[in-house]
């Protein structure tokens, strides 16, 4: 069965190479871009099957008109993925509120826009596939793109939170955790005016970065296909060979630190009548059951 698509920042990376991957396997795509010039090539390329749309994700107006407009012009929407953002390159006492407040307007508020747009078509289709695109960065955070991360972070918590809110419509939700690609997105994010105290540190970290093997980011398609349209799709996707590695370390050392401070923790809980995750396993089952 053919698939119908919405891909935000589709102008290049990862959303212009799934738009593409989707687009000449048959499947229809909107693909969207804040300037509409940066998609207007693929209509020449795929014809009626494309639908390019300008789209700034931090236009809450413009989301709502433009999701309408897609699903009026394509009547359904199976699979929506969510990856326009930007970056911020900066140590922690060197952004301005301006910066982190943009960030996080694109990065986090977009995706969120996005989903209050789309949800309500998803409800009453009983169908759909949301791809949250974070980041191995949303597993584990490296210094001076801690603000970056965080919106990962952030975005990781809003969509393990959808997952379990709309499973019982039928809508399905997928986090797409890509490592380091060989991609120009970084290229087009906000590099802060750096303070002396830092300068030697972030020289030598531009230095490390500089040498970073990447992944061939044309090599992630095959993985996104194979995604959605299996019948029982995972909550994580890591793409890549250095993000469960990652993972593993990461949750090794704090599972260790919990464990090294459980008689601490246990003692600051008082004693209640039942296992806070015993409550919320619960409560989840229970509202799982009644919808």
């Amino acid at each position: 069965m053919k698939k119908t698509w919405f891909i935000t920042g589709a102008s290049r990376g990862f959303g212009r190479i799934w738009a593409e991957a989707a687009l000449e396997r048959g499947d229809k795509v909107t693909a969207t871009a804040r300037r509409l010039e940066d998609v207007a090539d693929l209509k020449e390329r795929f014809g009626d099957s494309v639908l390019p749309l300008a789209l700034d994700v931090t236009n809450s107006k413009q989301v709502q008109q433009v999701v309408q407009q897609a699903y009026k012009h394509f009547g359904r929407l199976d699979v929506l993925v969510n990856n326009a953002g930007t970056s911020l390159f900066a140590a922690t006492e060197e952004a301005s509120d301006e910066q982190i407040r943009y960030l996080f307007d694109a990065n986090y508020l977009g995706m969120v826009r996005v989903l209050r747009a789309t949800l309500p078509l998803l409800r009453n289709q009983g169908s759909g596939h949301i791809l949250g695109v974070s980041s191995g960065l949303g597993i584990t955070a490296l210094p001076l793109i801690g603000f970056y991360c965080a919106t990962k972070w952030a975005v990781e918590a809003l969509h393990e939170s959808l997952a379990q809110e709309v499973k019982s419509f039928g809508i399905k939700v997928t986090l797409v955790e890509p490592g380091a690609y060989a991609t120009d997105f970084g290229k087009s994010g906000e590099i802060a005016d750096a303070l002396e105290p830092y300068a030697e540190f972030r020289k030598q970290f531009m230095t490390r970065l500089a040498t970073l093997e990447r992944g061939d980011p044309e090599a992630t398609a095959e993985a996104i296909l194979k995604l959605v349209d299996t019948n029982d799709p995972p909550l994580r996707l890591g793409l890549g060979t250095d993000i469960l590695p990652r993972a593993q370390a990461a949750y090794t050392e704090r599972l260790a630190t919990w464990e090294a401070w459980k008689d601490v923790s246990n003692t600051a809980m008082g004693k209640p009548k039942k296992s806070t995750v015993a409550w919320i396993e619960e409560l989840i089952n229970e509202t799982t059951n009644q919808a």
